[in-house]
């Protein structure tokens, strides 16, 4: 049984989409940051930067104690080894997607959370601060669509890669995003969201969070 730490943003629904297409066990135990709950010392201990999600493995591979993963790539990858799913096991394949899978940590969450911020939630309105992450936005929706050019998902395969990124798209309109300026975008947008296990994570966010 894995206990996953979560609230319904996008790095938390990368988590319960990937558990939802491998059919692991797990129980959610809900971290309702908007009150705090991530700096309780009982979450602290298991998520030391006071970011969802987390999870506590109860039965990892090496059947050791139960096993603590925080940041959503880590637990991402984590899971993907777990199960020998959606990770390629080539040499290339695998490298291929662990890099995609660093873009989306390393940029395209970032980023697009800063523009979440600036546009949407910053007390003051900076003109400057708007302008240059919504153009950081779209120069990464750019990046995404080149790459989808003659690519069903990211790398080919359906991969955690996709599981990575596609939460982050999902908010395209708060992010002045037209998804049609980006047709490869939008074309596996629309494949991922129809996805059963897609659709049953986000219907779990819902009834844990109805106002997500």
């Amino acid at each position: 049984m894995i206990d996953l730490y979560y609230w319904t943003t996008p790095n938390g629904h990368k988590i319960t989409i990937f558990l939802e297409e491998a059919g692991l066990p797990y129980a959610i135990k809900p971290v309702n940051i908007g009150n705090g709950e991530q700096y309780s010392h009982a979450f602290l201990s298991i998520s030391p930067n006071n970011k969802i999600p987390a999870i506590v493995d109860h039965a990892p591979q090496d059947a050791g104690e139960p096993f603590p993963i925080f940041e959503s790539g880590a637990i991402l990858l984590y899971l993907a080894e777990k199960t020998g799913l959606l990770l390629p096991k080539d040499l290339r394949g695998r490298t291929e997607v662990m890099a995609w899978l660093f873009w989306q940590v390393g940029g395209l969450g970032p980023m697009l959370g800063q523009n979440h911020h600036f546009s949407r939630y910053a007390p003051e309105k900076i003109p400057y601060a708007i302008s240059r992450y919504q153009k950081e936005a779209e120069r990464l929706y750019g990046v995404l669509d080149s790459r989808l050019e003659g690519r069903e998902f990211i790398c080919g395969e359906y991969s955690i890669a996709d599981i990575a990124a596609y939460p982050w798209i999902v908010p395209h309109a708060m992010q002045g995003i037209d998804l049609e300026s980006f047709p490869n975008v939008a074309r596996w947008f629309h494949a991922i969201s129809i996805r059963p296990a897609v659709v049953r994570a986000y219907e779990i966010a819902r009834q844990i969070n109805p106002s997500s």
